[in-house]
């Protein structure tokens, strides 16, 4: 059997709902796709725990770990890349991401943010978000997997927020 025939695996990754004490959401501007914000993700490394990753995510993506873990979902959320992408993003090697999402309550100051300093040179911009911001502004084949996480993670945003006012 050929196995360029096989379909083609997820790749393991990570999402961080990083909040502030307003119970507002971080998200970055992608310098790669105008108008795309997204929270932070990426690979799980050998070795690594989800949390662990997502701890080192987040300080590679926004320059600080000031973070407290909070919680994180059930089970793996996937989706597919469109067709479009597939052969161009991780060498062609996967349709999509399974993801582990992990919420962190950001236990600093907007200045411990610093995109400058991020390993990872992907966002542009940052802002925090409610809820439904986040959702609007994610691209669209992200959309469903923004949504289920937001809704698993709803009471604690709400509990979070409640505080806050």
């Amino acid at each position: 059997m050929n196995p360029l025939s096989q379909p083609l695996p997820y790749r393991s990754c990570v999402g961080v709902v990083l909040v502030n004490r307003d119970g507002r959401i971080f998200v970055g501007r992608r310098k790669d796709t105008p108008d795309a914000w997204q929270m932070p993700q990426g690979g799980i490394d050998k070795g690594e725990t989800p949390r662990e990753a997502a701890l080192r995510e987040l300080l590679e993506e926004t320059g600080t770990d000031r973070a407290e873990f909070l919680a994180e979902t059930e089970g793996w959320l996937r989706y597919d890349l469109p067709d479009a992408l597939v052969g161009k993003l991780w060498r062609g090697r996967y349709r999509g991401q399974e993801q582990k999402w992990i919420a962190f309550r950001f236990t600093g100051g907007d200045s411990d943010i610093d995109l400058d300093a991020a390993k990872d040179d992907e966002f542009d911009a940052w802002r925090w978000s409610d809820p439904d911001e986040v959702l609007e502004s994610i691209v669209p084949f992200k959309r469903e997997v923004y949504a289920a996480v937001l809704e698993a993670f709803a009471p604690l945003l709400a509990k979070m927020k409640g505080a806050a006012e």
